[in-house]
């Protein structure tokens, strides 16, 4: 079992941004990602900051917090159903007008990024996280959860972009990458402790 307070030696709970899929997807292993991720986040002290829905990933990964005891803000775009997507159980929730303010607030709240699975909003959301780490924005860990292989291919691309000199060492080592959500919570307690 992972513990927090032994890795980083701290008496203060972190906020760590995550962000994946509206949909749960076909392999019933992201939904066991997020379930164990979420215990971890309640077992830890570890304060989700998400998207603030009900629905997908999204939502088995708060649910899970919130019955283990654990923390969840939702960031909401105003222009969402509530009663479609929003999840109404959550520690707080915060309202915003566009998805652009929705990360910059995702951004400023948090001491580190995770990507579960998910779609073109996902990508959008951890790419520009870490960018932003790269263009010195912030300074929190950004990471890839690659459930299953999930994203294998982004990090070819990756691979590409490296030897093809658009990224170097440096850049490429931004982006942490594990399989599983324990590797991952480690590796960025490891980042955040340097």
């Amino acid at each position: 079992m992972l513990s927090l307070q032994k890795i980083l030696d701290m008496n203060t709970s972190l906020k760590i941004s995550v962000f994946c899929g509206s949909r749960i997807g076909k392999n019933p292993a992201y939904m066991a990602a997020a379930k164990r991720m979420g215990k971890l986040f309640a077992d830890n002290d570890i304060t989700l900051v998400y998207g603030g829905g009900k629905v997908g990933l999204m939502g088995i990964l708060a649910d899970e917090i919130l019955q283990n005891g654990g923390k969840v803000i939702g960031v909401l775009p105003r222009f969402f159903d509530f009663d479609l997507v929003g999840h109404a159980n959550l520690t707080e929730m915060i309202y915003v007008d566009t998805m652009n303010e929705r990360k910059y607030k995702m951004e400023k709240m948090s001491d580190a990024f995770i990507a579960l699975a998910g779609g073109y909003g996902t990508l959008d959301e951890v790419f520009e996280m870490v960018s932003n780490l790269k263009l010195h924005q912030h300074n929190s860990p950004v990471a890839l959860l690659n459930t299953e292989h999930f994203y294998d291919y982004q990090i070819k691309q990756l691979d590409v972009m490296l030897r093809e000199g658009f990224i170097d060492n440096y850049d490429y080592e931004l982006l942490i990458k594990d399989a599983t959500p324990e590797g991952l919570l480690q590796k960025i307690f490891e980042r955040i402790k340097k």
